[in-house]
């Protein structure tokens, strides 16, 4: 791990500090427009092609049965199924609370304006699995999506060595009450579910995280005509701590290791107050890593990681800013007066109790977020997210009178004689 001071930098110096890895590169993404091609011509087929050489395994049929995903949650002991269960009340009910209400305004005497919300469809949602099931993925999706009230939801995940989807992303289906859970992963079932097989329908947007090969599928496919929106643009976890003299240690090495266990393309990134801060938090990193089962994969992202000491707290905030983080972790004193100028950042977490690791699961916050910068732009997922909105306007005679002449002088203004005609036609008729 790098241990930068700040000032000392070059402004290209401090850009470079704060640059992400490299993702997909010329070849992944020729590879994934290839894979789609194939899954659109050659469907479910093409898809057990994919499994079989990019998961080593044929899956005996793509969708799961109902009777093994009921069994996937009745073998979970009284422990799992409570912590299950206490994630899911706290996630529904954050998430029941975004609910939107239909607006209705009337803007002028006559002339009234209407917001309608409408839940989509039928939407996708993609399960991470392989060495780490990531069933919570489908907690963040599923529930929002069930609150929305989506007609269709289906959800895809990889097949482990057994040629199934991990009982443990089954459990979490049955407990959100998803029964189409289809055994297929990466970039093909990104395809699969934005253009339809005999065997998995079409959805209308694709949501959920995933590696590079995920990310740039769910890229290209809703830029094909046709194609499926997606949640939002994902990549490599990333995280970033505000760290003053007072911050524990050990803690800090905790919340810095709990997203570089994730991918080895992880994005980790400390800004702290003293040189010996950055150091005694490096050591306590390298001692946690020792003890942690995916250590190889911790150890490479921390390739990654920049140990960057600032001369301010203001300083830092301008930073965290500039970077705007998917997950920024705030312990320093007095962390909530500093919250109101955080404005780039996926989900904050405020003061020494409040570990990135309590979003991921169960605080009820969403943790499917904005990554690479995305964050500037970008909200983590929602309730909304599983919706759209629908404008409904409607005019008397007497509002069409009053705004019609305007309406008349703003489209002649653009030189669109029919809009202009439309209102024309009907003040004709109503004088």
């Amino acid at each position: 791990m790098d241990i930068l001071n700040w000032n000392q930098l070059s402004k290209a110096e401090q850009e470079k500090a704060l640059q992400r890895p490299a993702m997909q590169g010329r070849e992944c993404r020729k590879a994934v427009g290839q894979i789609i091609t194939a899954i659109r011509e050659n469907g479910d087929e093409a898809i057990r092609e994919f499994s079989n050489r990019f998961d080593g395994v044929v899956p005996a049929q793509l969708q799961t049965g109902q009777n093994e995903i009921e069994t996937a949650w009745a073998e979970l002991d009284d422990e799992h199924q409570s912590a299950m269960r206490r994630a899911h009340d706290n996630i529904a009910r954050f998430h029941r609370a975004q609910l939107p209400k239909d607006l209705e305004i009337e803007v002028e005497p006559g002339l009234v304006c209407k917001r309608l919300a409408r839940p989509l469809d039928c939407v996708g949602i993609y399960v991470p699995g392989g060495s780490a099931p990531l069933f919570s993925s489908l907690l963040m999706a599923a529930i929002p999506a069930k609150l929305a009230n989506v007609g269709r939801i289906i959800a895809a995940s990889p097949p482990g060595r057994d040629g199934k989807v991990a009982p443990i992303i089954l459990a979490a289906a049955k407990l959100c009450g998803i029964d189409e859970v289809y055994c297929v992963g990466g970039a093909q079932a990104v395809a699969a579910m934005a253009f339809g097989t005999k065997s998995i329908p079409r959805v209308d947007k694709v949501f959920g995280p995933g590696n590079q090969w995920v990310s740039e599928a769910k890229t290209q496919v809703t830029q094909i005509t046709g194609g499926p929106a997606i949640d939002l643009p994902a990549g490599p976890s990333e995280v970033m701590v505000l760290a003053d003299e007072r911050a524990n240690p050990a803690w800090v090495a905790a919340d810095l290791l709990s997203q570089a266990e994730h991918d080895p393309q992880a994005h980790l990134i400390l800004l702290c107050l003293s040189t010996n801060t950055a150091k005694t938090i490096e050591h306590e990193v390298l001692q946690q890593l020792n003890t942690l089962s995916r250590a190889d994969i911790a150890r490479a992202a921390l390739g990654n990681a920049r140990l960057i000491v600032v001369k301010s707290v203001v300083q830092m905030l301008d930073i965290a800013n500039t970077y705007a983080p998917e997950h920024l972790i705030i312990q320093i004193e007095g962390a909530d007066e500093f919250v109101p100028e955080v404005r780039n950042a996926g989900s904050v977490f405020i003061g020494a109790y409040t570990p990135e690791a309590l979003g991921d699961y169960a605080s009820g916050t969403n943790h499917v977020l904005p990554t690479a910068g995305a964050a500037r732009a970008y909200s983590g997922l929602g309730t909304q997210s599983f919706m759209k909105f629908i404008t409904v306007q409607r005019a008397t005679q007497d509002a069409l009178v009053a705004l019609g002449p305007t309406v008349q002088t703003l489209a002649q203004l653009e030189g669109l004689e029919a809009h202009a005609n439309a209102i024309t036609l009907r003040l004709g008729n109503a004088l």
